[in-house]
């Protein structure tokens, strides 16, 4: 079920999207508002230099207003991911990791992947947190004359707030991929 929570974080993303999309982390513009995605979790800002997609993720969940007690904030994914996969294990908390065969995507859940060649899966993340992954929010599901899909809006795609679509198999879970393999779904439950 899409909450007023997912709405509102949907539409946040969207919003950082329209605003930073036609921007690299080098322009003005995009680099401040980098700055302000580290400052705004109460962590020093290192330099666009820094990968800081997962910066954009928690503080996007943290604009649209999950506290520190319902997720876990982290400039690392394998973080929060491992913290949410731990959540789903316990029956507990309002973000829960699963793998992407046993969960199917809403808008204002999180997905993870793979990044630099990684080839982590779910057993991996489930028992580490410390890769290198990327995790971008889901804004929008839908069919088109592909199939299938969500939307994701994440942080630092190709040095700007991107967009990509994801395929969904007929039932609705996300298609695993090659390149970069899908690692997770966070679901939100606030």
């Amino acid at each position: 079920m899409v909450t007023d929570f997912d709405r509102r974080l949907a539409e946040l993303c969207r919003q950082q999207h329209g605003a930073f999309h036609q921007f690299t982390e080098n322009d003005p513009p995009l680099a401040a508002q980098i700055a302000t995605y580290w400052t705004g979790l109460n962590l020093p800002f290192p330099g666009v230099g820094t990968p800081w997609s997962g910066v954009f993720v928690c503080w996007c969940m943290k604009q649209a207003g999950a506290t520190a007690r319902e997720f876990k904030f982290s400039p690392r994914h394998a973080i929060y991911v491992k913290w949410a996969i731990d959540n789903l294990e316990a029956g507990s908390g309002l973000f829960r990791a699963h793998p992407i065969d046993a969960y199917r995507p809403l808008v204002g859940d999180i997905v993870q992947n793979n990044r630099s060649g990684g080839t982590i899966d779910y057993a991996h993340a489930a028992e580490h947190d410390n890769y290198e992954s990327h995790c971008a929010i889901v804004v929008e599901t839908g069919t088109d004359s592909a199939g299938r899909y969500v939307r994701t809006i994440g942080g630092n795609e190709t040095d700007t707030v991107g967009v990509k679509r994801i395929s969904l198999d007929a039932d609705g879970s996300i298609q695993q991929r090659q390149r970069s393999p899908y690692i997770c779904v966070i679901q939100s439950l606030k």
